[in-house]
């Protein structure tokens, strides 16, 4: 993956030519040689990260914002997504007892039904996969008993999905008196799983809780054993932890930043990508009961924000960041809710960003949170980050002392 990378892709490419030019004979064959990649250069220039002589028709885009508000563009081919969901099949499902024959259930950000729409159902069935694909955006104390009933019509053996948004459902259904089926397992993705709300969880389904860490950029994985170990996934991409303040190795057990080098992606690879996460490793990163020999982390910081809800009390921070598309010249984006109706949206301008832009970005929130949320747009120099350098895309002034909130 290095040597096509500094050969083929043309933003590494130039990075070496420039240090053989000044003299520098470093190997770019040894990873410790090669600089950390920040996201501001990837957001910036994309197709510079792209091996050169890729048919851009050929490739699956796709665009995300993660839970940074940093919108990116990534390019992934066929082969690509391919491994990615073999490596899915084998360290997910199976590992759990699964495979693609069982029926799932999956709360996700995909805009499968009108936002707008006040009736069931807020879901699709997709015969081909097993699968029953929840809208996240329409979870409510009004709407839950039918979340519950679907749960139950397709006879689901486990769900997978964003723990908060997960929870909510739990929450919701104990609230109003609803019965949940009990799943074999509940597989969560996209943000930290807090031990609270491991054991909402568990106890409204009556199952084990399983997490996992993975990204859009596809350049590392990881998935809990059965004894609650989160195993990384060596074949998917190479992990380093690094310390806060320099570009050395963290201590045995020291946490610090995850540096991550993709492994799977050929057509665009990422080399030492400094994806924004906090972990460490396990005192004994290569044992586990379990009997796997792959690396084992102890912790995963990163991915929490504050709650984000509608006017008619729907939980929609797990899927506004889609709003940030990389299509709209944002650098950088951070939302505060000041009253349950009124939304902040500041972001740090590219060059070019117009009217037009703020006027897309007003709808596409509308879009999620509905047309009673008022939303202003405030153009700032820079957002202020927090001691470990990284901002919260997400900040919540209400009292989230109302039964809605986790």
């Amino acid at each position: 993956m290095l040597d096509l990378a500094v050969k083929q892709v043309p933003y590494y490419r130039e990075y070496w030519e420039k240090r053989r030019q000044r003299g520098d004979r470093a190997s770019w064959a040894y990873l410790e040689n090669w600089p950390i990649l920040k996201k501001d250069p990837l957001r910036r220039f994309p197709k510079a990260f792209v091996v050169e002589g890729a048919d851009f028709r050929s490739l699956i885009e796709e665009h995300t914002s993660g839970t940074t508000g940093t919108p990116l563009t990534i390019w992934r081919n066929l082969e690509t997504e391919r491994q990615w969901y073999a490596l899915y099949e084998a360290r997910v499902r199976r590992w759990n007892g699964f495979s693609y024959h069982d029926r799932w259930a999956i709360l996700g950000a995909q805009p499968i039904i009108a936002v707008t729409q006040q009736h069931p159902p807020f879901w699709v069935w997709n015969a081909g996969l097993n699968q029953l694909y929840l809208s996240a955006i329409h979870i409510s104390e009004t709407f839950v008993s039918s979340y519950v009933e679907a749960l139950w019509k397709y006879r689901i053996r486990y769900l997978l999905g964003y723990p908060f948004a997960l929870a909510l459902i739990v929450r919701l259904a104990e609230k109003v008196g609803l019965q949940l089926p009990q799943l074999d397992s509940v597989i969560t993705n996209s943000e930290i799983l807090l031990p609270e709300i491991r054991a909402i969880l568990s106890r409204g389904f009556k199952c084990r809780v399983v997490d996992t860490y993975g990204m859009s950029e596809t350049v590392a994985a990881a998935s809990e054993c059965e004894f609650g170990h989160m195993h990384v996934w060596p074949d998917a991409g190479v992990i380093e932890i690094l310390r806060e303040e320099e570009d050395k190795p963290a201590d045995k057990t020291e946490p610090g930043r995850l540096i991550l080098t993709g492994l799977l992606n050929p057509i665009m690879p990422l080399i030492r990508y400094e994806i924004g996460d906090r972990g460490r490793w396990a005192s004994d990163p290569t044992h586990c009961e379990c009997g796997r020999q792959m690396p084992v982390l102890a912790e995963i910081k990163g991915r929490l924000d504050d709650v984000l809800l509608s006017p008619d009390g729907r939980r929609i921070d797990a899927v506004i960041a889609v709003v940030f598309k990389a299509d709209l010249p944002v650098r950088e984006a951070q939302i505060v809710q000041r009253a349950l109706d009124h939304l902040e949206i500041r972001i740090v301008p590219e060059a070019g960003f117009s009217d037009r832009d703020v006027d897309v970005l007003v709808r596409r929130v509308k879009k999620i949170a509905g047309e009673d949320m008022d939303v202003d747009v405030v153009k700032v120099d820079a957002i202020q980050r927090g001691p470990n350098g990284k901002f919260r895309f997400i900040i919540s002034l209400l009292d989230h002392s109302s039964p809605l909130s986790l």
